[in-house]
């Protein structure tokens, strides 16, 4: 098995070779569609129409770089650049995650210090232990409403207590490490949950913008909006109207002097405005007590299935949120040209929340959690390492005890309606286009509408209990319809094919007439053995009558049958050519070659040219970069991009009669061979040559029935185009009857003895071609630089298997499907 490569340039001249393992599912890859963190706290995918996947690229450097390099950002050591770009981003999030903790602490009905001690807890305790280094941690958003529920059921000591119960929940459960499977969590659940939150949130604090205070329920709140709208508090709403018109209209400054005042984050600059415009007003403000030594938590007076749900309540919406933020973090990240090095470690992430809620329950803080909001703005700020995390908790520390005084003049109304700008941007429309074009709307709006009623566990449960209720209706709701064409007969099959449809198959099978044509049309996405099997032998009987069956996907494109073992994929596509004859009169006329070829690129234009038709794009407006040349016999029977695995712009391929490299110095009829080795060498900077012999030759056996004879096929009265060809491999033929009829110490195959004269030409061949090569300039001098590497391959068309040159050894080796792939 070999590597396809591709040749990178990155931007200080340095050419690199990233090269990709073979026999990738390929057309699988699905581009990603992200929604903004900010806005919800995470990012999912999407899945998209079908393109080929390339797995990472593992790279080895080919040249030196043409100009110096400027060195990568370090994620260890003492690094000057990076630590002001730490502190930078460590400042930005201090500012903004200042006002949203104590507007969360505010909205909780929380001693207000508490949102400041989970700022300072998240930011130092997760961002030294975290898995995700660039993640930012503090009062957990999503765990709003919940926490607002528990301090006024059981009392703040008992909240505390609770999130430190919480805290020992989610280290066991990292330590445990299933973590990682927090991402296959369905988007609908997940964001019908957060959305849900935010509607509660946006709710109750709206009261607190006109001046009132907010019911114990959502459905309370509501009823009670029109009777709070009929006698607003004046200065309360306009400073919340202040608010939100500078959180909304912030990013939007135009000109020279609004790309200055946007370096200050939104949240903070409408609190600032908010305070400003206060400043006199008689409105109530932020009072922050005096520093004392916290109270231990104490257990609620709960029965313990009620402790244990409050418990798991915390530790379900506090762990979601902080992996899934986790992860859309880590994407954001990965997008920078100086992106650090290495995925979110969603375990130690875990983990390390968990320690943070320890702490943060122990010294009066709200619950801790991940929040992509202050983790995109620590991205987009510049951030390289943890330490801008573990600096943000720190200047809360210090702010906490230095600058109370200050934080005291910020009215209550501004923080409630940040905090109600948060919750609205918790809906997202993205959101819901989202999992309305995958068919889930139903189990987000029951997530959402069971978070909203019920509250969030229970809003969970019942988004799971419609998630599944909904799968099980798919898995046996399907519809079979018979319709007559004008050509003929289509089963059409809408949704899962499973034993529980097989009967209402077979019954609309039977209906369709005996000898016509029929397209069975599958357009479900799942179907199991049973009702293969009844296809099959159906399909297998209408045949045998004398009817014509073709199976098709949604799209109209042939199935392909399963095969045991799996086919290798790049056989896939061509595996049944034969069936691109376009009538079986035509294949019986004397121009059906050209008629079946005809029909090969109609069955291209048809099924492949869709899959590949945007990498062809790519590859014609970025130019063809192959890092491969592979010299190899014109014989029909060898297909290189099934033997290599490889696709378009993977090969430089060059073909001729018997694999021929002629030395430098020969006829004019040979320019055609050097001119495209000296192309790929001096111009495509190709980092390897393969020269590839194959069994059952052509060209071998002509040239070792000349030296039967002893004819000379080149000679000047009989020389022919093809005779004058083979010339050159005189040299080969030459050098197999030096060695001896046995190959002693120069050519052999290690897993077998080489079967006879013709195969030991062969593979002879392939050995004095790649001397041929060296022998010219342009090659000898990349060798010699070490940028250019040669290769010998034997093909056994018969066997399917591929052999090596070592040329240390001259044996050849079979490249087994473990074998480490030979590369430059």
């Amino acid at each position: 098995m070999l590597e396809s490569h591709l040749t990178v340039t990155d931007r200080d001249g340095r050419r690199w070779l990233a090269s990709r393992r073979s026999t990738p599912p390929p057309h699988d890859r699905a581009p990603r569609d992200r929604v903004a963190p900010e806005e919800t706290g995470m990012s999912q995918t999407e899945k998209s129409p079908p393109q080929p996947r390339r797995s990472a690229p593992r790279r080895v450097p080919l040249t030196k770089p043409r100009t110096e390099s400027r060195p990568a950002p370090r994620t260890r050591g003492v690094s000057r650049p990076v630590w002001r770009r730490d502190l930078s981003a460590s400042v930005v999030i201090f500012l903004l995650a200042v006002p949203l903790s104590l507007g969360i602490a505010l909205a909780t009905g929380a001693p207000l210090r508490s949102g400041l001690v989970a700022a300072a807890v998240g930011g130092i305790v997760g961002g030294l232990l975290g898995g995700a280094p660039l993640q930012v941690s503090g009062a957990a958003t999503g765990l709003l409403v919940v926490t607002a529920d528990l301090v006024q059921r059981y009392g703040w000591r008992a909240t505390c207590a609770i999130t430190v119960l919480a805290g020992i929940t989610q280290l066991a459960l990292g330590a445990l490490r299933v973590a990682r499977s927090a991402p296959a969590a369905s988007p609908a659940i997940v964001h019908g949950m957060l959305a849900g939150i935010g509607v509660t949130i946006a709710v109750g604090q709206l009261h607190v913008v006109l001046g009132g205070s907010p019911d114990s329920s959502v459905l309370d709140s509501v009823a009670a909006l029109p009777r709070q709208l009929e006698h607003p508090h004046t200065a309360a709403v306009l400073i919340g109207a202040l608010t939100v018109a500078v959180l909304t209209g912030w990013r939007h400054l135009p000109g020279r002097a609004g790309r200055l005042l946007r370096t200050v984050p939104a949240p903070l600059a409408a609190v600032l405005a908010a305070t400003a415009v206060s400043a006199g007003a008689a409105v109530p403000r932020v009072a922050l007590p005096p520093w004392q030594a916290p109270e231990l938590p104490v257990l609620p007076d709960a029965s313990v299935p009620a402790l244990a749900a409050a418990v798991l309540t915390v530790t379900l919406v506090a762990g979601l949120e902080s992996l899934l933020s986790a992860v859309a973090v880590d994407r954001l990240a990965a997008e920078r040209p100086d992106a650090p090095t290495g995925r979110a470690d969603l375990d130690r992430e875990l983990a390390g929340q968990g320690v943070s809620n320890i702490v943060s329950g122990l010294l009066g803080g709200l619950p801790v959690s991940g929040s992509a909001l202050r983790g995109s703005a620590n991205v987009r700020a510049g951030a390289v390492t943890r330490r801008a995390t573990v600096l943000h908790g720190a200047w809360v520390l210090l702010c906490a005890g230095l600058l109370a005084g200050m934080l005291e003049l910020i009215p209550l109304a501004a923080l409630a309606a940040l905090v109600m700008a948060v919750g609205v941007r918790m809906v997202s429309f993205a959101h819901i286009r989202h999992v309305q074009r995958h068919r889930e709307f139903p189990v987000y709006a029951a997530t959402l509408g069971g978070v909203v009623v019920f509250g969030a566990l229970q809003g969970v449960v019942t988004g799971i209990a419609v998630a599944v209720f909904l799968a099980l209706r798919r898995l046996t709701h399907t519809r079979v319809t018979v319709t007559e064409e004008s050509d003929g007969h289509r089963v059409r099959v809408s949704g899962q094919l499973t034993f529980l449809a097989v009967r209402r198959l077979t019954r609309a099978l039977a209906l369709v007439p005996e000898r016509s044509d029929v397209v069975v049309e599958l357009c479900g996405s799942f179907m199991d053995h049973a009702a293969y099997e009844a296809l099959r032998s159906w399909s297998a009987g209408y045949r045998a009558r004398g009817g014509r069956v073709t199976l098709g996907g949604r799209s109209g494109r042939p199935i392909i049958e399963p095969a045991d073992p799996p086919v290798c994929l790049p056989w896939t596509p061509w595996r049944n050519h034969h069936g691109a004859d376009p009538t079986p009169a035509l294949a019986a006329a004397p121009e059906s070659s050209g008629s079946q070829l005809l029909g090969g690129v109609s069955a291209f234009q048809r099924h492949t040219a869709p899959l590949v038709r945007e990498e062809l794009a790519r590859l014609a407006r970025e130019g063809q970069r192959p890092t491969q040349l592979f010299l190899t016999c014109a014989d029909s029977r060898l297909v290189t991009s099934m033997i290599t695995s490889s696709g378009p712009g993977d090969l430089f391929t060059v073909r001729n009669v018997g694999n021929m490299m002629p030395p430098p110095g020969s006829d004019a009829s040979c320019d055609s061979v050097g001119a495209a080795v000296e192309y790929a060498v001096e111009v495509l900077r190709v980092g390897s040559i393969t020269v590839c012999g194959h069994s059952g030759c052509g060209a071998m056996q002509v040239l070792l029935g000349s030296a039967a004879t002893g004819a000379d096929p080149g000679a000047p009265a009989t020389a022919t185009p093809l005779a004058r060809w083979l010339r050159h491999g005189r040299p080969s033929l030459a050098r197999m009857q030096r060695i001896g009829r046995l190959g002693r110490g120069e050519v052999a195959l290690a897993e077998r003895p080489v079967t006879d004269d013709h195969e030991r030409l062969a593979l002879v061949n392939v050995m004095q071609q790649l001397d041929h090569l060296r022998a010219h300039a342009c090659v000898a001098r990349r060798v010699a630089e070490g940028s250019l590497t040669l290769h010998g391959m034997y093909f056994h068309v018969a066997e399917a298997q591929a052999y090596v040159l070592d040329e240390s050894t001259g044996r050849f080796s079979a490249v087994r499907a473990e074998s480490a792939p030979v590369t430059a």
